[in-house]
């Protein structure tokens, strides 16, 4: 197993919601693995959790990443975070992104999970991926 490969994923993954048109066209610039101090905007994205299982095999080490995005916002009902989320899941499914180190083998959607926060003033709605890297 090699854990190795967490912060090269993590980048390609910010790198590529950043880089995403339709995302961007509804969040902005609101794409954050910490969200900054101060006011956010009325609706941004957020790097989550990440869980990481071992998964070498004959061919290398590797590993299986279950990772978390999640939208964020206090505009009334779900429907904003429902596209951004939906924009989300479109530019990370099935993506092929290259790793500074490593290899992403596959990336999948995975679930998600849609809630209020905030005592019902706002929304939030994780997305949970799945991908498999290995470190050749």
């Amino acid at each position: 197993m090699t854990y190795a490969i967490s912060a090269a994923l993590q980048s390609a993954v910010f790198a590529a919601l950043n880089g995403d048109a339709a995302l961007t066209s509804l969040v902005g610039d609101g794409i954050y693995d910490a969200v900054p101090a101060g006011s956010v905007p009325d609706i941004y994205v957020r790097l989550g959790s990440e869980v990481v299982r071992e998964a070498s095999d004959v061919s290398g080490d590797g590993a299986v990443h279950f990772f978390t995005v999640s939208v964020i916002t206090t505009n009334p009902g779900f429907s904003s975070a429902k596209a951004a989320a939906a924009a989300v899941s479109d530019a990370l499914h099935d993506a092929d992104l290259t790793l500074v180190r490593g290899i992403l083998i596959s990336l999948r959607f995975e679930r998600a999970a849609a809630r209020r926060i905030d005592a019902a003033s706002a929304r939030q709605i994780d997305l949970r991926f799945r991908a498999r890297v290995s470190d050749d």
